[in-house]
């Protein structure tokens, strides 16, 4: 008895050990399953959504803390070069001798050279960005204001108003760029199926319930609704920033039109005003965030909804063609079958 019973303990253990391990599972898959998973969510529409609100986030903050590490040296000369070429045009032309106003061909001479070098000396300032606001770095680098420059930078506006100073910012600068744009293309693909999908289905709706669908007929959103929904958008931002800024309703068109188009020329841009405070000015570049965000999302949804439109329209203008061609060929045939012979 003793011995038989030890070869069925040594059973029963090697069972539940057995059974342990194939009911258990290894860490490391488990991880990688869970990778999996993530990867899986993040390629959704929402999962897309939501990573490139918090590749803007992270980035803002990123930046803010680069660019108010170290305090870059602020020196205006605008109004010393002003001042230096006023002097020199005025000197250079009154005290000289042999320049005065009889001589009207060396005055002009020796005036252009100055005016030409002053603007010259003008145009390197400003294109060194020199801030003359007296403002600091960490009075620039807010957080809204950083995360319009990660948008502007993923999204390929690049509106200028706000640049890094540091050799480590521009070179952030470039990898963000580099790792931000084919998320930033991905959620313009995603958000555009998504958008479209919904727009669809309401304006089926639309149609069911005007009784203007027929029983098996399929509905396509004409590319003349999508025409009206940016042209909506557009007017919506256009009296939204007209009204915050004090632009003219043409200033704020053009605004809307060329950050929407990512042309983004940087001489307009929301909450850059001088003299608003400061806590309304973070609130106008949010909202400018939101809505240059959503407004890049419905035009990839008229870009889907006008590709199917177009689509549908080129296949039954195929359809057409082909039947016009049968019929002029059956047309031709019984024309030839009908002649007499000789």
């Amino acid at each position: 008895m003793p011995r038989s019973g030890v070869p069925m303990m040594r059973s029963s253990l090697r069972s539940r050990d057995s059974s342990s391990t194939s009911t258990g599972v290894d860490p490391r898959e488990r991880v990688k399953d869970c990778c999996r998973k993530l990867v899986a969510f993040m390629c959704t529409q929402v999962g897309v959504g939501g990573l490139v609100v918090g590749y803007a986030i992270v980035g803002a903050f990123g930046f803010m803390t680069i660019e108010t590490m170290e305090e870059p040296e602020v020196v205006c000369v605008r109004e010393a070069i002003r001042k230096e070429y006023a002097d020199e045009l005025w000197f250079g032309t009154a005290s000289n001798q042999s320049v005065n106003v009889f001589n009207r061909t060396a005055f002009c001479e020796v005036s252009n050279n100055i005016l030409l070098r002053y603007q010259e000396n003008i145009t390197t300032n400003e294109r060194n960005k020199v801030n003359c606001s007296g403002l600091k770095a960490v009075d620039l680098w807010t957080f809204p204001a950083a995360l319009i420059f990660c948008l502007s930078v993923f999204t390929m506006i690049g509106y200028g108003s706000l640049v890094p100073k540091t050799q480590w910012g521009k070179g952030a600068t470039v990898v963000y760029a580099v790792l931000g744009i084919p998320l930033y293309v991905l959620y313009f693909l995603n958000m555009g199926k998504v958008l479209a999908q919904t727009f669809r289905w309401l304006y089926t709706r639309l149609h069911e319930c005007t009784g203007q669908r027929k029983p098996g007929q399929r509905i396509t959103v004409p590319s003349t609704a999508c025409l009206w929904v940016i042209f909506g958008y557009i007017l919506a931002g256009s009296i939204m920033f007209a009204e915050w800024e004090d632009w003219d309703y043409l200033d704020s068109a053009y605004f809307c039109v060329t950050s929407l188009c990512k042309i983004g020329l940087g001489d307009l841009v929301p909450g850059w005003k001088q003299g608003d405070s400061a806590q309304s000015n973070q609130t106008k570049l949010i909202i400018n965030f939101v809505y240059l965000l959503l407004g890049m999302g419905l035009i990839a949804m008229c870009y889907n909804l006008m590709k199917e439109d177009v689509y549908v329209k080129a296949r039954e203008l195929k359809e057409q063609l082909n039947h016009a061609m049968d019929a002029a060929h059956y047309k031709m045939v019984t024309c030839c079958r009908s002649e007499p012979t000789d």
